[in-house]
């Protein structure tokens, strides 16, 4: 392929150096003793966890982490929608939902065919509560060359399951446990359950920064395994990698094209889709520096939106902030933004992380490359800038023209 692979090259060549003469964890036994050299530890399931790590564990349950799919004949109430309403896209009674995924933005809905799952022809737009059709167009998604364009003949386990779930099976099709679980990002805990100690399991936190967010870049980008198919079928996930083990090893992320848009990218590389904060990440300056996914996320469960270790408004100036070395260079956060205190243009998150990636229909969700795309590149290339995005009854040339008068910054480099 001719595409450049931004974001990827940096992230390769850095795991290469940082993951040079590592392998897995050690393990141990399960019986609290040193297994046979090479004895792997197996998966336990998260109620293992709860046991020493009650407080945690009861946070966690509350996430959406937790709660990724859920069974509607054990949470009736996970289904959002009233399916007492007739719609004609929906053409699937309540009892053949056997999965209900998602409740934030988008609610999508399961069967179950024998051991596999496939996904109904209606979603529920959270936003905007309304129902919209749900199939993956061919020749958008990469895989969609491999499999029948309906529905009832694309299985979740090869595109969805082994990002929802912990320890999926290729071969049998069966989980440790359904959701994001403990061991998604601890790996296997058996180990760790017959001889708490350091030393038997992983601690994100623990590993350097390319390990640490290689933890979340797992289910958190747009790529294609290095290997497939697997076992007759094309899949959508970094099959055979756990936690420990080098995720360059089995997944390589999405490339793109400069100057062009696809359906993952636009054309300067910013994602324009939903589950590829990753592949935004790795371009990020902070991603250089070491900054990792929990620097500014707890995924154990925060009462802040996205689970944040502090509200939006506070968590970028743990680092940055008034003459600040990181920046912005100025004397107050107004000046720097030129706008009022308090208010939603004056957030770091409004500039450097636009709501451009769409989720569902009109929904967007956060950038994390924490670059500013200047109006200009609108103009050139219909990337959405924050400004507009803003006031929307203003121009580019509007925009433009305010940024080169802020003294502040370089007139020329606004208008890049």
């Amino acid at each position: 392929m001719t595409g450049f692979r931004i974001g990827f090259v940096a992230w390769a060549l850095l795991s290469a150096s940082l993951f040079a003469g590592r392998g897995p964890i050690a393990a141990i036994g399960q019986t609290g003793t040193p297994p046979a050299p090479g004895t792997p530890a197996s998966y336990v399931g998260s109620s293992a966890c709860a046991r020493c790590h009650a407080p945690i564990y009861d946070r966690w349950k509350q996430t959406r982490m937790a709660n990724v799919v859920r069974d509607p004949k054990e949470h009736p109430d996970a289904i959002i929608p009233d399916f007492s309403q007739p719609n004609p896209l929906v053409t699937f009674r309540k009892d053949q939902i056997a999965f209900v995924y998602g409740s934030k933005w988008k609610q999508r809905y399961f069967t179950k065919v024998g051991d596999d799952y496939f996904p109904l022809g209606a979603q529920w737009d959270v936003t905007h509560r309304q129902w919209r059709p749900y199939n993956v167009a061919m020749g958008t998604d990469w895989w969609t060359a491999f499999y029948p364009p309906e529905n009832s003949g694309r299985p979740t386990g090869p595109t969805c399951d082994g990002c929802h779930s912990v320890n999926y099976n290729v071969k049998t099709r069966t989980v440790t446990e359904w959701n994001v679980g403990c061991e998604k990002c601890h790996g296997p805990g058996s180990d760790h359950v017959a001889r708490p100690a350091r030393d038997t399991i992983v601690n994100p936190s623990r590993l350097d920064p390319i390990g640490a967010v290689n933890v979340c870049l797992q289910c958190h980008s747009q790529g294609r395994p290095l290997v497939n198919p697997v076992e007759g079928r094309y899949y959508d996930w970094p099959v055979g990698f756990r936690v420990g083990l080098n995720l360059r090893d089995f997944w390589q992320l999405e490339e793109f094209k400069p100057g062009e848009t696809t359906f993952t990218h636009f054309p300067d590389g910013t994602a324009h889709k939903n589950r590829m904060q990753g592949n935004d990440f790795t371009q990020s300056v902070m991603y250089t520096h070491g900054v990792t996914c929990s620097s500014c996320h707890d995924v154990h469960g925060t009462r802040n939106n996205a689970d944040l270790v502090k509200p939006v408004s506070a968590v970028c100036l743990t680092c940055h902030g008034p003459r600040s070395p990181n920046g912005p260079h100025t004397a107050t956060i107004e000046q720097h933004t030129h706008h009022r205190a308090g208010s939603t243009g004056s957030e770091c998150v409004s500039c450097h992380m636009p709501a451009i990636e769409q989720t569902i229909g009109d929904v967007m969700v956060r950038s994390h490359t924490f670059r500013f795309i200047p109006p200009s590149m609108t103009e050139s290339s219909r990337i959405p800038n924050p400004c507009t995005s803003c006031h929307k009854d203003k121009s580019n040339a509007w925009a433009t023209a305010a940024l080169r008068s802020w003294p502040e910054f370089s007139p020329w480099r606004v208008g890049l």
